[in-house]
């Protein structure tokens, strides 16, 4: 193994402050990340880490190793980058995404983006936590909402509108509600990805305290509970225009929607953006350009 690799596997021990955590990240064993750390520690005479049955952490002299160690493998990346970019978009592209888009929207899109860039693979993980891309080691990120680290650089790429919705089974039995403020008189079902979620805001300040017996991780599950008659559901457009589309569930409150939500593709600062992660904000970009699929045909 030669340095640069030693000074990886030092690196990503120190973001993830285990051994075992490490190994997982590099797809080796946590024993030889352990010899390697010790072997760059024996070449350079000094402990770059603390080590305890609990916790790893960097020594001072680790800590300003460290420093200009990443310094050393951004510029190792940024010139094998600018020689594989040469040759245009290739090798692996670590994405991650959330649950119910990329379910609903993104999966056909990454396919697409798949069989364009024959030379890039794609390492896909869906999950609604709000990943570390530098420490996880992700090269790009796509998130709804609200961003909140800045130390991302993000391009926005599509809006989405909220929805409420119910069945016309539920509407025909319990009535449609009218204002905001009725919704404290029906069922709903509860998203719990959302930060609160017995309470449903809508535009003009107004807003409604819900209740429901119903609580899901994820719209998607909120949208089969309302088409199933179950209650009133509040969830993005992307995962109920089918079943709006079809009648299956109707919109309701239109007129006093909350304003939509965005869609952004985040990515790491750096000096040199690789061309796989050009490729796919680009391409991202195109195919969400305009008004998305998943506000037409239901309103």
């Amino acid at each position: 193994m030669d340095r640069i690799d030693e000074i990886s596997v030092f690196a990503a021990v120190a973001d993830a402050n285990s051994f075992t955590q490490a190994a997982r990240r590099l797809g080796v064993s946590p024993a030889q990340v352990s010899k390697v750390v010790a072997r760059l520690e024996n070449r350079l005479g000094a402990r770059l880490l603390n080590r305890t049955t609990r916790d790893v952490s960097l020594t001072d002299t680790g800590r300003a190793y460290l420093e200009r160690a990443r310094q050393v493998l951004e510029d190792f990346e940024v010139l094998e980058g600018s020689v594989r970019d040469e040759h245009g978009p290739s090798g692996t592209l670590r994405i991650s995404a959330p649950v119910s888009f990329g379910e609903a929207e993104l999966t056909p899109a990454l396919l697409d983006f798949a069989a364009a860039y024959p030379a890039v693979s794609l390492d896909v993980a869906s999950s609604d936590r709000m990943v570390n891309l530098v420490e996880e080691g992700f090269d790009v990120a796509v998130r709804i909402g609200q961003l909140g680290d800045s130390s991302l650089v993000a391009r926005k790429i599509a809006a989405v509108r909220i929805v409420t919705c119910a069945s016309p089974a539920y509407l025909q039995r319990r009535g449609r509600p009218k204002t905001p403020e009725t919704l404290a008189e029906h069922e709903a079902i509860l998203d719990a990805n959302l930060t609160d979620s017995v309470v449903w805001r809508f535009g003009g300040g107004r807003e409604a305290r819900v209740r429901g017996r119903l609580r899901f991780t994820g719209a998607a599950a909120c949208v089969a509970a309302a088409r199933a008659g179950f209650g009133v559901a509040r969830v993005p457009a992307f995962a109920a225009a089918a079943d709006l589309r079809a009648g299956r569930l109707q919109a309701l409150l239109c007129d006093i929607e909350p304003d939509p939500v965005h869609v952004h593709v985040v990515y790491p600062h750096g000096r040199h953006l690789a061309a796989k992660v050009r490729a796919f904000v680009d391409f991202l970009a195109g195919r969400y350009a305009g008004e998305p699929e998943w506000h037409k045909g239901w309103t």
